[in-house]
């Protein structure tokens, strides 16, 4: 079985490899949504796979750095595209919470990706 819980925030950003005359070299900003994966057997007595307040505690901290912020300031994002974000975002949150299958971001609400580990 698999469970998913999904979150937002707003972070600006460039993308420094791009050449400058690409209009993403230049900072701007998105509401990213980020949406967040577990799999795993259902618990029997619980009914369910996870608490999705136990993926909110465990996501808080990474969200409380990416929202409103100028992504290639963090640590580990110097070229923060949704690839990056998306692979930060599991290095992070796998040790915290088990069963973690994919993270997915998306910058736009037609363009993102799905991150499932190595």
């Amino acid at each position: 079985m698999e469970i998913s819980r999904v979150y937002t925030f707003e972070a600006a950003h460039s993308l420094p490899r791009l050449p400058p005359t690409h209009k993403c070299h230049r900072l701007h900003g998105h509401s990213f949504r980020v949406v967040i994966h577990l799999a795993g057997p259902v618990d029997e007595a619980m009914g369910w796979v996870e608490d999705y307040w136990t993926i909110d505690s465990a996501f808080k901290p990474l969200h409380d750095v990416l929202d409103h912020s100028h992504l290639n300031e963090i640590d580990g994002l110097d070229n923060p595209t949704s690839e990056n974000i998306a692979r930060w975002i599991w290095a992070r949150l796998t040790p915290m919470l088990p069963g973690v299958s994919c993270v997915m971001v998306q910058e736009t609400p037609d363009t993102g990706c799905a991150y499932r580990g190595e």
